[in-house]
């Protein structure tokens, strides 16, 4: 049965597409600040998001409820069911950040990774790691940085017995690969702002074409979102204008790990012929 708490934020995510502008602002804000929402009023979100009081009622009443007031209310009550959001890793002492610069950072990953473990559905998680021990091959997606992270997954899905390979941009187009591509085949892709187009659009092309398509992103709202099956959400702000690694690190690595346990057999096996390899073509140091 779904809880109040998640039927509340699908609601929202599943109208977001149709949302005019104004009100898909509102929306992820809704989302991002999800916990803090019973603490403010209309005219708080409003001066918050940047848009009209009556932008704001209009998307409470867009999402299913008479006004903003009755979804603040919804969503308070959902949270006094739904398991207290705790810090898995304690933050460090602000007092110590003042002219820390090493500090600040390693503090905004830690928030980072305790926001990710809060918000990420055990049960996507869990779907996310069938789909992939299930499908023929994965194939993973992303330019720019996110590039860099797809072809990290595949090599530690690789490493654990998975037959997976990262989509390259060369003189070939994502779309021109996925022809290859069959119905029995996983598409996983990373997308963070700014949000690659050709990579949003070869998750479409997918979808379409019957490919299931895994997302990693930053919000449940991401352009990428609609053409994916599971959307697994992971907070990467930074203070540059880039992503932060720490948070979808952890997520790839519990993705390989997962995997691993999954199929331990396999993974066991592939292991130990990566390493016979290794020491028969004088590659490791014993």
């Amino acid at each position: 049965m779904v809880s109040r708490y998640k039927e509340i934020r699908e609601k929202i995510q599943s109208k977001f597409d149709s949302l005019p502008n104004n009100q898909r602002k509102v929306a992820d804000f809704v989302i991002d600040n999800f916990d803090n929402i019973p603490f403010v009023d209309v005219h708080e979100v409003s001066k918050q998001v940047g848009v009209s009081v009556a932008s704001v009622i209009r998307f409470a009443q867009s999402v299913g409820f008479t006004g903003f007031s009755e979804l603040r209310d919804a969503v308070s009550d959902s949270l006094k069911k739904h398991l207290k959001k705790k810090e898995i890793f304690p933050l460090f002492d602000k007092s110590t950040l003042e002219n820390d610069l090493l500090t600040s950072v390693a503090n905004m990953d830690v928030k980072n990774i305790n926001d990710t473990l809060s918000i990420i559905d055990r049960e996507v998680f869990n779907l996310v790691i069938e789909e992939i021990v299930q499908s023929n091959r994965v194939y993973t997606a992303g330019l720019g940085i996110s590039y860099l992270l797809a072809e990290i997954l595949s090599y530690q899905l690789t490493q654990v017995g998975v037959d997976a390979s990262v989509l390259k941009h060369t003189h070939t187009l994502f779309h021109e690969q996925i022809l290859y591509m069959s119905k029995s085949d996983l598409l996983i892709c990373f997308s963070f702002p700014p949000y690659s187009k050709e990579t949003v659009d070869v998750a479409k092309f997918a979808h379409k074409n019957g490919i299931k398509v895994i997302s990693i992103t930053n919000k449940s709202t991401a352009p990428i979102a609609a053409s994916s099956k599971a959307v697994l959400t992971v907070k990467s702000e930074n203070m540059l204008f880039t992503n932060s690694f720490a948070a979808i690190s952890v997520i790839i690595n519990a993705i390989a790990t997962a995997c691993a346990v999954k199929n331990k057999a396999k993974a066991k096996k592939v292991l130990k012929e990566s390493e016979k390899i290794m020491i028969e073509q004088d590659q490791v140091i014993l």
